[in-house]
């Protein structure tokens, strides 16, 4: 059984660390976005790309059928994650916290509080600016991750080390 990255690739930004962080262990990277958005450029081999019409939910609901329990999913999308993690799949969002069911409803009835605001005409922040640690910190827990599914694929331990490019703190 291969390890299968599916990415909720619409507004993904760390398409970059996925790829980088799937080669070693060759796990599949599945990014799935409507055709308004171009993946071309990720286009390489390990990496398939789904396009999906550009209606409401469409990409989400993909997703969701395709998934397959210990599939790895990459979303901002709290619906997609729950639906993922009654699939039991394994769900990271894109500052590499890894989601567990046991928040789920704290979560949701924190985003449905924050639309209530929104419609009522009020304001709510929005997240911070992804910066290059937010990333680093993604890219080690992604191959955390996929060295824990090939230790249980495998039966064996291996050790992997991730060594960020930049080298420091974010500025």
């Amino acid at each position: 059984m291969v390890c299968r990255i599916w990415v909720d690739a619409d507004a993904c930004p760390v398409k970059q660390e996925i790829v980088a962080a799937a080669k070693p262990f060759q796990a599949e990277v599945v990014f799935a976005a409507s055709i308004a958005h171009s993946l071309e450029r990720w286009r390489e081999e390990g990496v398939r790309i789904i396009q999906l019409d550009p209606s409401d939910q469409s990409v989400d609901m993909y997703i969701a059928n395709q998934l397959q329990a210990g599939d790895i999913l990459v979303t901002q999308d709290l619906g997609l994650s729950a639906l993922a993690m009654g699939k039991k799949a394994i769900v990271l969002s894109n500052r590499g916290q890894i989601l567990h069911e046991e928040q789920m409803d704290y979560l949701l009835a924190a985003r449905h509080a924050h639309a209530r605001i929104r419609r009522g005409g009020g304001r709510t922040k929005g997240p911070k600016a992804l910066t290059k640690e937010d990333r680093s910190n993604f890219q080690q827990t992604l191959t955390k991750v996929l060295a824990e599914q090939q230790e249980k694929r495998l039966g064996y331990r291996i050790d992997i080390r991730v060594y960020s490019d930049e080298g420091g703190k974010d500025e």
